[in-house]
């Protein structure tokens, strides 16, 4: 760690758990290519966050919660349309443990969301409804961070929704995409990276 990225930045790592790696549950392709790669930038950084998507048995994300539906379809929920999942990152489970390879024992918080069983959570700021925050912001401010990076898994996601919630929190914010990797349903990594390039997030 060289502190290069300056005082008042935070890097913010998304989900780098074992479901979302080849093999997983719900596996990025090549997911775990970004592991390494994510090591090698947390050196930069002073100050690091990690995000663990952290369900209960039967969250209302799965589509095994909803009978006669399936994975990656999409539904209504009380807070808007919520994609269907595959059961992942159960908490207490192997597949919600983060990679074995990740090494940034410097980071000072993690972030658990997904945790209400009735509401999804893909951005560290806030959750699906648009409205509950983390609390991230808040610890964010406290601290003087002015600028975040994002990166981790996926970046049509979880990685997407940060950084976007990071701008509305009046951050500066970049994405690293090379620490990143996408899942790709029907278009959504182009259309991510569009949003983030109109909301002002730098792609790097």
């Amino acid at each position: 760690m060289n502190g290069s990225a300056g005082d008042r930045e935070v890097l913010i790592v998304t989900d780098p758990q074992l479901d979302f790696c080849p093999g997983g549950a719900l596996a990025v392709p090549r997911g775990d290519e970004i592991v390494p790669v994510v090591n090698r930038l947390a050196r930069r950084f002073t100050h690091v966050v990690v995000t663990q998507d952290w369900h209960p048995p039967g969250h209302a994300s799965f589509a095994s919660a909803h009978p006669g539906r399936a994975p990656f379809e999409t539904i209504p929920l009380d807070y808007g349309e919520q994609t269907l999942w595959p059961e992942h990152c159960v908490q207490g489970t192997p597949g919600a443990e983060f990679h074995p390879g990740l090494d940034i024992p410097h980071a000072e918080l993690v972030i658990r969301k997904g945790y209400h069983p009735g509401i999804d959570s893909y951005s560290a700021f806030r959750e699906n409804d648009r409205r509950t925050p983390t609390g991230l912001a808040g610890y964010l401010r406290e601290r003087g961070f002015e600028r975040v990076t994002v990166c981790g898994l996926a970046t049509d996601f979880c990685v997407f929704f940060s950084a976007i919630d990071a701008r509305e929190a009046g951050f500066e914010t970049a994405v690293d995409l090379a620490a990143s990797r996408g899942i790709d349903l029907d278009g959504s990594l182009d259309r991510a990276l569009a949003a983030m390039r109109t909301a002002g997030v730098e792609l790097r």
